[in-house]
């Protein structure tokens, strides 16, 4: 009698537990054969993680360190765009890459910008800009409003404004490089001098690939969130706060 109630308990404990390796062998068998199906069919595309979405049957696949797509349990069918949640009115998707492109803020080389102090300068952002994207310009005007805010401004001309390099060494080369900036951005005054100092365009257009910045202007607060382009001075400043908490 005792041997059997031993082993009814055994058997109590076992189950769930065989129940639980089971599906979660289950899982990693779909989360495997997903990824290998979709790099096998996408060549050159790398999956950097598989892991089940709220949806029933639904993965969210991440490829190439900052791209979303979602999946059956097999790979075979992918879908793109955006997964929202109802009830609670969440953009999954949006979520999920603000995380996968937060920046560590303290790993930004910032004896390459050009640092602007306002007020106590207490929080902080980095922009990436072109000395001739207008959009650019006009965040400047934006950026103007705010105050108690430390601006670094990496200098980031892009291949399709032809003049932006040479401005942006003129801006470099200048004794007082934040009144340059200013000046050129908010009233078009291109600086006096020569532009063949030493200047770090070349780093930060490196630092811009590896941060998969593709357009102007870029901005990341100081907790590590990235604004892609524009943003008006009221959505700045309670951002900028929210971030500074």
């Amino acid at each position: 009698m005792l041997s059997n109630n031993l082993k009814r308990e055994k058997m109590r404990i076992f189950t769930p537990l065989l129940l639980t390796v089971l599906l979660a062998s289950a899982c990693n068998a779909d989360e495997t054969e997903i990824k290998k199906n979709i790099e096998a069919r996408f060549p050159g595309a790398k999956v950097d993680s598989v892991s089940k979405t709220p949806m029933k049957g639904l993965y969210e696949v991440v490829v190439g360190g900052n791209e979303i797509v979602y999946s059956d349990a097999k790979g075979d069918y992918v879908v793109t765009g955006d997964l929202l949640e109802t009830a609670k009115r969440h953009n999954l998707t949006r979520e999920k890459l603000d995380k996968l492109n937060e920046v560590k803020w303290d790993s930004l080389p910032f004896d390459q910008s050009i640092t602007i102090v306002k007020g106590d300068g207490k929080r902080k952002m980095a922009v990436f800009s072109d000395p001739d994207c207008p959009y650019c310009k006009k965040l400047e005007h934006e950026l103007a409003q705010l105050d108690n805010v430390t601006v670094h401004v990496f200098l980031y001309p892009l291949p399709m404004h032809a003049d932006a390099p040479h401005k942006a060494r003129l801006v470099w080369c200048s004794a007082d490089r934040a009144k340059a900036w200013q000046d050129l951005m908010l009233n078009g005054k291109v600086p006096d001098g020569k532009d063949d100092c030493q200047t770090p365009l070349d780093a930060v257009e490196a630092l811009g690939q590896k941060l998969n910045i593709q357009g102007t202007p870029a901005i990341i607060l100081g907790n590590g969130q990235r604004l892609p382009g524009y943003a008006p001075a009221d959505k700045l400043d309670a951002m900028l706060n929210a971030a500074s908490r």
